[in-house]
């Protein structure tokens, strides 16, 4: 089969489409015919050495596709689901089961397709939408009178961040780079977006807020939007940093927490969040369930062969993306 692995850290180049054997269903474990991958900045800080691999290694952690084969449940491995050949399947946050044609993802990380959603979109939302989802639901519990600060708002998570705040009638105030990505984010239910390089941050959304600042700072990008962020944040808010888009930020003294209002500050991770199969199963259940009633609209911005990987890495780390990049492995995605 093709798969696309990283021999070297290094910058899109290291990007390889190889022929490598098929992998096999172990105890536990689903084998998977892949429709569709994610692509995700997570890929980019792996590729780079940021977040260091064991070399080499298949791209990509997230995908939606159909089970072939199914592994046994192994004297210490059990399956919390009965699955079956021609079940619909999507996962994220496995390592190395995303750009290859066939993947074997452990059952107890697999979730099912309901009706009504593609392989597209659930590839689409099972990272950036659990995301949003913990940085909504669980990091900080937004609801109706809080105000939200969301970075890169017309991005993948944030235009899903954006709908989940919106229907849960929270204020938000996105931030985007030009109009045609400040309108996406006003369609996904942002009250306001500031285009930061016509618009100074601060003195917008103070503006926007009446002097009194922001509830929470959703944060992906880190090191160009970290202090600006600090700064709007009302006494007792939170910062909830989960991205580093733009590089790590400087090291914080926490007296400057205590000094700007007793603020929280907090730098979760997915993983974290989805730890147990519980959590998994209720995070990506709403998800799924919010994309097939329609409530949650994906927007996939951009689609990509798989040996055009480098490309989409390209386009992601230089801004050029809205919503979700797909890896398209098949012909028709259903």
């Amino acid at each position: 089969m093709d798969a696309v692995r990283v021999h070297a850290h290094g910058g899109p180049e290291v990007l390889q489409v190889e022929d490598v054997a098929d992998p096999v269903a172990g105890a536990g474990e689903l084998l998977i015919e892949v429709a569709a991958a994610g692509v995700n900045f997570i890929d980019i800080y792996q590729r780079t050495g940021a977040y260091p691999m064991d070399l080499p290694y298949v791209v990509g952690s997230e995908g939606a596709g159909t089970v072939i084969a199914v592994g046994e449940a192994g004297d210490d491995v059990e399956s919390p689901d009965q699955w079956a050949v021609g079940d619909r399947v999507a996962w994220a946050m496995v390592g190395g089961t995303g750009a290859a044609q066939v993947v074997s993802v452990p059952g107890e990380r697999a979730i099912r397709i309901p009706q009504g959603v593609s392989f597209e979109q659930a590839a689409a939302v099972m990272l950036q939408g659990m995301t949003a989802h913990y940085l909504a639901e669980s990091t900080f519990t937004a609801h109706e009178g809080h105000t939200a600060l969301v970075h890169a708002a017309a991005g993948g998570v944030g235009l899903l961040l954006t709908q989940w705040l919106s229907g849960k009638g929270v204020r938000v105030i996105g931030t985007a780079s030009t109009k045609d990505k400040a309108g996406l984010a006003m369609g996904a239910g942002a009250d306001a977006v500031v285009l930061y390089r016509d618009e100074d941050l601060i003195d917008r959304v103070r503006e926007l807020t009446e002097g009194v600042g922001v509830d929470v700072v959703y944060d992906g990008i880190g090191k160009d939007t970290f202090e600006s962020g600090l700064a709007l944040l009302k006494p007792r808010g939170t910062m909830a940093l989960f991205g580093a888009a733009s590089g790590p930020v400087p090291p914080l003294d926490p007296q400057m927490l205590n000094a700007k209002g007793s603020l929280f500050l907090t730098r979760p991770s997915l993983a974290h969040y989805v730890a147990d199969r519980e959590e998994l199963q209720w995070r990506a259940g709403e998800v799924l369930e919010a994309v097939a009633s329609g409530t949650l609209g994906v927007r996939i911005g951009q689609r990509y062969a798989l040996a055009e990987l480098g490309q989409a890495h390209r386009d992601l780390e230089a801004g050029r993306t809205t919503g979700k990049s797909i890896l398209t492995l098949s012909e028709t995605p259903a």
